[in-house]
């Protein structure tokens, strides 16, 4: 995958890992970013970083990249305390993501990778105004009919944050005893480490551009994330 790529959600959790990852290996050569911040990332040769404190800028912004991403990638996401309440987060993890999808397919990108969300498609979690964002945004991905659309679905985020979430802490602290105390494939089960979750979306990317996806349409799972991202990761 020598094509340039472009992250958006860049300075999140799992963004600024897949920023990271993308600028370490070989086979990226143009990292693009737009950001309302610059990029957690020390200096590149590789990386253009556009900073628009305006996210309804942003969609407009893809078809003047240069040169074009074919990879897109979108761990773009927010909590509800730090958007102000749940409509202004369906507004950035709902709307600017979907925006941004139909920005990246319309600029001519092959390859839209989304991070999502585990057990958002359950009988009763998908009744939940969290997972009606998360399911939204993957229906709308499938339906722009990209060459390659891979999701990710991870469980608890381990890694740190910028900002710290309700409850957070305690279950971070919960994974690590499990971690301790049972094993790693106990807390594989539930929780992965956020550069484990980067190094996945990464290692599919390269794969779907050798023509190895299993499908057009590739979700993977925790097990397939902990597989991709530690297990076989040797990018």
């Amino acid at each position: 995958m020598t094509s340039p790529a472009a992250v958006i959600g860049s300075t999140g959790l799992v963004g600024h890992q897949i920023l990271a990852t993308l600028l370490s290996v070989d086979a990226c050569k143009n990292v693009h970013t737009i950001s309302r911040r610059a990029p957690k990332t020390g200096p590149s040769t590789k990386l253009n970083a556009a900073i628009e404190t305006d996210t309804s800028k942003w969609a407009s912004q893809f078809a003047a990249l240069s040169p074009l991403p074919t990879t897109v990638y979108s761990a773009l996401g927010t909590t509800r305390a730090q958007a102000g309440g749940i409509q202004n987060q369906w507004k950035i993890d709902h709307d600017l993501n979907i925006e941004l999808a139909k920005a990246a397919h319309a600029a001519g990108a092959q390859t839209f990778v989304f991070v999502s969300s585990a057990g958002t498609r359950g009988i009763l979690a998908k009744m939940a105004p969290y997972s009606k964002m998360k399911v939204g945004v993957e229906d709308a991905i499938e339906s722009l009919d990209f060459k390659q659309a891979i999701i990710l679905r991870p469980g608890f985020l381990i890694g740190e944050r910028e900002v710290g979430h309700a409850g957070g802490a305690l279950m971070g602290s919960m994974t690590n005893c499990i971690k301790t105390y049972i094993g790693q494939g106990a807390q594989d089960t539930f929780a992965q480490d956020g550069q484990v979750v980067a190094r996945a979306a990464v290692k599919a990317a390269l794969l779907s551009a050798e023509g190895k996806a299993p499908s057009k349409y590739w979700i993977l799972e925790q097990n397939d994330i902990v597989r991709l991202g530690r297990d076989e990761w040797d990018a």
